[in-house]
């Protein structure tokens, strides 16, 4: 069963561009695409420039999906999708409504049962020192790392309907994954767990107000859950540069499979992995 993982596209044309002639060459089973999908946006909430990414979403994402899926017909792989924490939540709305064109499933917040084994998926990251916080979450409780700025701040795209002073990672996936079998579970991540190959951000050396900043910036509850309920594979994006810092793009946690797609270069990264054989896994780079 050949499946495909990308993450941390950034709206960049080459790199979606590569992939789709990879799916279009191999004629994968399922592609898993792990957020950071958008171009970037910077600015303040007044001067983001939402039209670029409304024209990207429409004209291109969307866009070019359809057009692969009218290519492959048959072929076509099952695409679960999420977004990440650069990517503006007011956008979330486009990507619902594009399952519809039967191109993907967007996973934030959802089970898919695919063949035997059910997929998860889950967009939100521990705080961090980004402005944009739509898609942050405390981790495990109101403790923010030096030099991070909490979720109840920052700016948003949308108004958020949780409470977002309590709201954690940790009770998030608690309730995602109330009932279910981690043997034949496939979870799809943007942020990394704690203190693994995947979480190992460039910091070293560095300090917030003469405090030093921890080196791993992982989810502490990512890490518990899948050292408690051991899942079979988590996919993972969002720390560019952690895999040519540890030297891996993968890890394990017990019997849990751990692979990031996050990639520092211009380049894409792309795992390609069997979820019936993973120790067959590899990255290449387009």
């Amino acid at each position: 069963m050949n499946c495909f993982f990308v993450a941390d596209l950034h709206g960049k044309i080459d790199r979606y561009q590569k992939f789709f002639q990879l799916i279009k060459s191999e004629k994968p089973e399922a592609v898993f695409i792990g957020g950071d999908l958008l171009p970037h946006i910077h600015g303040s909430v007044n001067n983001f420039n939402f039209k670029l990414i409304d024209d990207f979403v429409d004209d291109f994402l969307i866009s070019e999906f359809v057009k692969l899926r009218s290519e492959m017909k048959s072929h076509y792989p099952e695409v679960f999708i999420i977004l990440g924490n650069d990517d503006p939540k007011i956008e979330e709305q486009r990507i619902i409504n594009a399952e519809s064109k039967g191109i993907w499933h967007y996973m934030h917040n959802r089970r898919y049962q695919w063949n035997d084994f059910e997929v998860f998926g889950y967009s939100n990251i521990p705080p961090s020192p980004f402005l944009l916080k739509d898609w942050e979450r405390y981790d495990v409780s109101r403790y923010v790392d030096p030099g991070c700025i909490h979720p109840t701040e920052g700016i948003r795209t949308i108004t958020e309907t949780t409470d977002i002073e309590y709201a954690t990672i940790q009770n998030d996936v608690d309730k995602l994954t109330h009932i279910f079998e981690p043997g034949k579970s496939v979870f799809l991540f943007h942020s990394p767990p704690y203190q693994t190959n995947l979480d190992r951000a460039a910091l070293d050396g560095k300090s917030f107000e003469h405090v030093p900043l921890d080196v791993n910036v992982g989810s502490i509850a990512l890490r518990r859950f899948i050292e408690e309920k051991q899942p079979l594979l988590t996919l993972h994006g969002h720390i560019h540069e952690s895999s040519d810092i540890t030297g891996s793009w993968s890890d394990k946690i017990g019997k849990t499979v751990l692979f990031s797609a996050a990639y520092h270069k211009p380049e894409l990264a792309v795992i390609k992995f069997d979820p019936e054989d993973l120790d067959k896994a590899e990255r290449i780079i387009l």
